[in-house]
């Protein structure tokens, strides 16, 4: 073989070399992009994800699989008492175990005899956690009672300093569900509170307290066009309006007792009650059957009296004429068919909150009063996870 031929297969070769050397590095800076481009993708979609994995383990707590491992902190639980100016309150804390400084969250129960027990408000903290936030649940004491009063603007609008001073960090976010959404509204009016919340959550909110409790004794919705719209309401919200207004339904001899009987009718406890009854008067015996009876309709007239005579009381605990001086932003969530608090009161609320600070508003058949939709449709679904993502935004 002559020289010329064997360095004509050198320089072949060395070509051949110089080839596949840059077909390699154009690879791998074809996989380099592909894996900017990817985590350029997750980094923006990155709220949207954790929104995603949060609603999963609201829904099925137990849940598992590889993404929600990737999006999901463990938690550790406290349970603590936090002094507050006037008093101490129990609360539960739920920290994100493996992040340094998270975000804040207050997140405030509304009417139930378990407070910060309930099991779906320890769902959703717990998935908030999950999702990075340190998430603080203070029990409101007139609410665990199935009352709303004023003391509770106070317990809610202190909580959020307490948390803020916790994390050594700035303003936290507050969630505030069902009846507590209202009475948020008003503690990020005042200014001794505002300056410690980043953002309110209302899930489920009321505008006007007398409003709602019209359309509990009557299934009328009442809309800001002035159109009235008959919709089902929950017996539930009239009999809790009779327990917190008891001297308006009975006699003082059955005030103790019709007490008692409907506080375990409330809690789902009927065969405690039922043996009560037999020690009312005929007429408080009337009033507490029907009101067992779910027989809504035959107390109208006098459940319209005693709101009437309430207006008073009622227009003090109602957002309505009062956020002229809001400087929060507000996120509204209502579910479209919530029969406790109609969504019409969150079309009052866009009205009322100040444009600037109204950062969004979704009513979606997705929720219901408190609880996502297991049946709703993939579009809801997607728009409900980019309102969450939008407020864990707002909240970072």
């Amino acid at each position: 073989m002559s020289f010329d031929v064997i360095q004509n297969k050198a320089t072949a070769a060395k070509t051949s070399d110089r080839v596949r050397s840059r077909s390699c590095i154009g690879a791998l800076w074809v996989c380099i992009a592909v894996a900017l481009l990817l985590m350029i993708v997750f980094y923006g979609l990155r709220y949207e994800l954790r929104s995603c994995a949060l609603l999963i383990h609201f829904l099925d707590p137990p849940a598992s699989g590889i993404f929600l491992r990737l999006e999901t902190h463990p938690v550790d639980v406290e349970d603590l008492t936090i002094p507050l100016a006037n008093t101490s309150v129990r609360a539960r804390l739920y920290m994100p175990r493996d992040v340094a400084h998270p975000a804040g969250m207050v997140l405030v129960h509304g009417i139930h005899r378990l407070g910060i027990d309930e099991p779906r408000l320890m769902s959703f903290a717990r998935a908030s956690a999950g999702s990075g936030f340190a998430v603080l649940t203070p029990e409101v004491a007139a609410l665990a009672d199935y009352r709303v009063d004023s003391a509770s603007v106070s317990t809610i609008g202190e909580s959020p300093a307490w948390l803020q001073t916790r994390l050594g960090k700035g303003p936290v976010t507050v969630v505030g569900i069902s009846f507590a959404g209202g009475l948020s509204l008003l503690a990020a009016c005042d200014p001794r509170y505002a300056p410690h919340i980043r953002a309110l959550l209302l899930m489920g909110a009321y505008d006007d307290l007398g409003r709602v409790l019209r359309f509990l004794a009557t299934s009328q919705a009442e809309f800001p066009s002035g159109r009235r719209e008959p919709y089902k309401a929950h017996d539930y919200g009239a009999a809790v309006f009779v327990y917190s207004h008891l001297d308006q339904f009975f006699v003082a001899s059955d005030m103790g007792v019709a007490h008692d009987a409907l506080r375990y009718w409330l809690w789902e406890q009927p065969q405690n009650a039922q043996p009560l009854l037999a020690r009312l008067s005929p007429a408080g015996r009337e009033t507490m059957d029907l009101l067992m009876a779910r027989q809504i309709d035959r107390l109208r007239p006098r459940l319209l009296d005693a709101i009437q005579l309430d207006r008073s009381q009622l227009s003090a605990l109602s957002p309505q004429g009062k956020l002229g001086q809001l400087r929060v932003p507000v996120f509204i969530l209502h579910g479209l068919t919530d029969d406790i608090i109609p969504s019409s009161e969150s079309l009052w609320l866009e009205r009322e909150i100040p444009k600037p600070y109204l950062r969004e508003a979704l009513i979606t058949p997705a929720f219901s009063h408190v609880d996502p939709e297991k049946a709703a449709s993939w579009r809801e679904e997607l728009r409900l996870v980019e309102f969450l993502a939008n407020v864990m935004r707002a909240s970072h």
